[in-house]
């Protein structure tokens, strides 16, 4: 029932309901004896109708009612009917919980104020005036105190949430922005290198023409110059993705799927025993791809390192006609964020470049147990 009725839709159904109630009350019996039907009627329905608006407008409806069940004391009337008094008692609680202080204090005065107007009329007395300010001020004072601090609680823990969500949000697209530099600053070594070979091969090719190879040694001297000034923008770009501190010559040569032997060797001496199986025949990667490969063993490794505990670790690389398959599994019983949005940033690096070269990547626990990772380079 609290999921499905709530707030605003709950406050129609209980007006609703009192409505209904409080005409079959008017209709079978005397509710209000000393008023006439013709006012009292609509006066009631008007009162039980607006407890569907006491959350919107908290103080303007508890006022309403306030001064209406006075008015009708005033005039003479009692009231013995159960659905205004209820209706009555909603727009007290409409006034200690969702208004703020001034509203509060305002609502307060205005139960004062016309209990004693409603004094002055046959019906009330001044105790019962007194009697009917007090009580249902101290009830509506521990109400608010009560209802409305665990109600402001409850806010300040939804926006705290919503603040964590968007900081973990912004920490995602910084550790992306951070992955994609730093994708970027290798790709700039690898892209480096092979324009600085062309550029020698090309300038070493133009000394060794004879004379007569002019126009060809026109076109060589417009490769080696559109290489140099290659490097030299490749060499501004990545000056503008280097963090703060990192220095081109801090660089170390970008590794090779062809040294997955050798780092298995260093995670098992920092204790997790790695067993390797290279399937297929080997074929030589792009230089893009053979460092995506490498990288994304590197971080899965580091991952079943870092969260499986006591645990045994496999990786298979198989090597096929349209591209390389990557698995790294572990059986540890460490719990990782397969959507990689936890404390590291492994995951949304390997999804980075797997990616950027048109793979497929798969993570998460295994039925078994423990956690691995699946992906596929094409080589095309």
């Amino acid at each position: 029932m609290n999921r499905v009725f709530r707030g605003e839709s709950l406050d129609r159904i209980v007006a609703a309901v009192l409505s209904v109630a409080a005409l079959v009350v008017f209709i079978t019996g005397d509710a209000t004896p000393g008023l006439p039907l013709g006012l009292g009627i609509p006066l009631g329905l008007a009162m039980t109708g607006s407890v569907a608006l006491r959350r919107r407008y908290p103080l303007a409806v508890g006022v309403f009612l306030i001064l209406s069940m006075n008015l009708m004391f005033l005039v003479g009337a009692h009231v013995y009917s159960p659905p205004l008094s209820v209706a009555w008692m909603c727009g007290l609680y409409a006034i200690a919980v969702w208004t703020d202080t001034r509203g509060f204090v305002i609502g307060m005065g205005a139960l004062a104020l016309s209990n004693l107007i409603a004094a002055a009329g046959p019906v009330v007395t001044m105790s019962s005036a007194i009697f009917f300010f007090v009580v249902p001020g101290l009830a509506t004072l521990i109400a608010r105190r009560a209802i409305r601090e665990r109600q402001l609680l409850a806010e300040s823990l939804a926006a705290r949430a919503e603040l964590l969500e968007r900081e973990q949000e912004l920490r995602a697209n910084e550790a992306v922005a951070e992955e994609r530099a730093r994708i970027a600053r290798e790709l700039h070594d690898l892209v480096a290198h092979n324009v600085s070979v062309m550029v020698v091969q090309a300038g070493v090719e133009r000394h060794a023409l004879p004379d007569g190879e002019s126009s060809t040694r026109d076109t060589l001297t417009s490769i080696e110059q559109a290489g140099r000034q290659a490097l030299v923008e490749a060499r501004r770009l990545l000056g503008v993705l280097r963090r703060n501190g990192d220095r081109a010559e801090d660089l170390e040569p970008q590794p090779s799927v062809e040294e997955v032997g050798l780092l298995v060797e260093q995670v098992e001496r920092a204790g997790l025993p790695v067993r390797l199986d290279i399937k297929g025949e080997r074929v030589p990667l792009p230089a893009g791809v053979d460092l995506c490969a490498y990288r994304i063993v590197q971080e899965a490794l580091t991952n079943a390192l870092k969260h499986a505990g006591p645990a045994h670790a496999e990786v298979v690389l198989r090597y096929a006609d349209d591209g390389l398959d990557i698995e790294v599994r572990d059986d540890g019983a460490g719990q990782l964020n397969a959507n990689g949005d936890g404390g590291g940033h492994g995951l949304i690096g390997m999804r980075e470049r797997v990616s950027l070269y048109g793979g497929r990547l798969e993570t998460g626990p295994r039925d078994s147990g423990g956690f691995e990772v699946r992906a596929h380079l094409p080589l095309a």
